[in-house]
């Protein structure tokens, strides 16, 4: 056994870990009149749907995860107990998309090769949400989308992070189309796309959530699942001729930071990829 696997099992063995699936539960145990139950929540992640609600559990909450408006971990401060909440989702996704497109036009490392790019955000939950951010603050152009009613709101030069699809007007002078039209929206090529959306999940893995027809105009796809691999937007967005990023690559970059949060110790990145590569 090497240093890495020591270390890994070695923290496995004294973090207990709990499986809550209920938001109202972790409300309920983070409430500040629950002092024993709040002793029990020392490191917590948050995965799908409960993003957004974690907020409502925080006793303080990032400055970076207050502007997203999700946390992705809530870590209790050992010095007075308050339980802070961070978002890192951005960080293991963004690093994944930069590296895959630094990879295919050699951009220099000083500059993000996402700087100026057109990034096209589809789902605009907690994931969405952290993707709009991280990509806008490399230089992106960010087009975020929302469903509401019939329509898709979309703007593609500010950085839109929507709860309501009513506080589009007021905040941004976007416009609206179809959803059903986004196949043709391409108003050049070599855009991003970054699907947040719970289309084509398991066990609806034929589903897709855009056109194939529509993908030739991407340079690179990115798709947040991971439970399949290889989704049908990967799959057709490769043989489109698109750059893929797997939803894998910020699963485990996010649990990479996350890991080193908990822990104070470095992550053991070979291990933690060996462990996921043999349970997807």
């Amino acid at each position: 056994m090497n240093y890495a696997q020591s270390t890994f099992l070695g923290v496995c063995q004294i973090v207990q870990v709990s499986v809550m699936h209920d938001i109202d539960d972790i409300v309920y145990y983070s409430n500040p009149w629950m002092v024993p139950a709040r002793l029990f929540l020392v490191k917590y992640s948050y995965t799908i749907p409960h993003k957004e609600d974690g907020l409502k559990c925080c006793d303080e909450v990032d400055t970076i995860a207050k502007e997203i408006g999700a946390i992705s971990c809530m870590i209790r401060r050992p010095d007075d107990g308050k339980l802070k909440g961070y978002n890192v989702d951005y960080l293991g996704a963004i690093a994944a998309i930069e590296e895959a497109l630094g990879a295919s036009n050699g951009a220099p490392a000083s500059v993000s090769p996402l700087a100026g790019k057109l990034f096209v955000v589809m789902g605009a939950g907690g994931a969405g949400k952290a993707l709009a951010y991280g990509a806008y603050e490399k230089g992106a152009r960010v087009v975020a989308n929302r469903t509401y009613g019939e329509k898709l709101y979309l703007v593609s030069s500010s950085l839109l992070l929507i709860s309501k699809a009513e506080e589009l007007a007021s905040k941004v002078g976007g416009h609206a189309i179809a959803l059903a039209n986004l196949k043709d929206f391409h108003p050049e090529e070599g855009m991003i796309l970054a699907n947040t959306t719970s289309v084509g999940m398991k066990p609806r893995t034929e589903e897709t959530p855009l056109a194939k027809e529509a993908l030739k105009h991407y340079e690179l796809v990115f798709d947040a699942i991971y439970t399949p691999k290889l989704t049908t937007l990967l799959r057709e967005a490769q043989e489109a001729g698109s750059t893929i990023v797997y939803g894998t690559e910020m699963f485990i970059n996010q649990a990479f930071v996350q890991f080193e949060r908990f822990t104070g110790l470095p992550a053991p990145e070979q291990l933690i990829r060996d462990v996921l590569a043999r349970n997807t």
